[in-house]
């Protein structure tokens, strides 16, 4: 009973020394209230636009490093918990409806973005929202703490309001204050619906850029570096297709040579790639180009002549693999 006793003692002399009081490393400060107001109404493409009732919603918690960007380099802005109401639970009881492409089903390729009354707004893909396998990552925060380092004690200023949080994001440039309006989007196309279109065959895929000419991806283009990512391959409609390993280029330095990144690509662009049947996809540039979790989507080179196109999307982010695309034609770069 004494050894326990000592021990015991032992350990709270330890992580008192260490500047905590319970192994929870991200709770070393009180959480704060942000100022500003939690009201959130939702608009555009839905059947039931309207206020949302915050307080009807649960509570979720997130850790988060930030950092912003400054011309060229990355500034890192502190470590943070923060506790708020997550995108999901907003939505979640919103029914779209549609402006473009009214036959197609799936919702793989709605858009979101996030406004506030300074008229900033920050775009996010439905899929990164509803389709991960980490949940609950984009919240609408509405208290903070910093995460203090038990020896430098540095204690990261708290944000200047209510704030969107994207976790997952290296720059923080979504992390627009004060947001008030959500509104559901579908990017203005008109992509064909082939749905059972066989074989499924198509050389290369185009991209394409307002008001630039299109461009032919060349294979000769590709990075050398492959990734090879083992799936437990899970469809959202028909369930387990079976292990699998899925190895390709990421995406994203595909596609850099056609985007300039910067703050305001990273909080306003997004991608929406299409298959030679009219299945689609969408991506915020963020989702893609920006990470922190190297949570990739890959893009496969099946080979000339493969039945299912020769190149495909994998994202290796989603728990479903709704977004995994086939036999792509097409990839588009727009902004909100």
């Amino acid at each position: 009973m004494k050894r326990s006793a000592f021990f015991f003692m032992l350990v709270l002399f330890a992580l008192v020394a260490f500047g905590q009081a319970t192994n929870d490393f991200y709770d070393n400060s009180p959480s704060q209230k942000l100022p500003g107001a939690l009201t959130i109404e939702i608009a555009g493409e839905v059947a039931n636009p309207g206020t949302v009732d915050l307080s009807l919603l649960p509570l979720h918690s997130l850790i988060a490093r930030e950092a912003r960007l400054e011309k060229d380099h990355m500034v890192f802005v502190g470590a943070y918990r923060y506790e708020g109401y997550s995108l999901l639970d907003i939505l979640n009881d919103r029914v779209a409806a549609r402006k473009h492409g009214a036959g197609f089903k799936p919702q793989t390729d709605l858009m979101v973005a996030v406004e506030n009354a300074a008229g900033e707004k920050a775009v996010l893909s439905w899929g990164e929202i509803y389709y991960p396998a980490v949940l609950h990552r984009i919240i609408i925060a509405g208290r903070a703490a910093p995460i203090v380092p038990s020896e430098t004690k540095e204690n990261w200023p708290l944000p200047a309001a209510v704030k969107l949080v994207c976790a997952s994001d290296l720059a923080g440039e979504r992390g627009i204050l004060n947001p008030t309006r959500i509104t559901v989007f579908t990017a203005p196309l008109e992509i064909p619906d082939k749905k059972g279109l066989k074989p499924l065959t198509v050389p290369d895929f185009q991209v394409l850029r307002p008001g630039r000419p299109a461009v032919a991806f060349a294979a000769a283009s590709m990075p050398a570096e492959k990734r090879t990512f083992p799936s437990a391959f899970y469809g959202r409609g028909k369930g387990f297709h079976g292990f699998q390993q899925f190895s390709g280029m990421l995406l994203k330095d595909v596609l850099q040579r056609f985007i300039t990144l910067d703050a305001a690509v990273l909080r306003r662009g997004y991608l929406v790639a299409a298959s030679v049947d009219g299945y689609r996809l969408s991506m915020s540039c963020s989702e893609l180009f920006n990470r922190n979790d190297q949570a990739e989507f890959l893009l496969l080179d099946r080979g000339e002549g493969s039945d299912g196109g020769r190149y495909a999307i994998f994202p290796a982010a989603d728990f479903f693999s709704d977004r995994a695309l086939k036999a792509v034609s097409v990839v588009y770069i727009l902004t909100y």
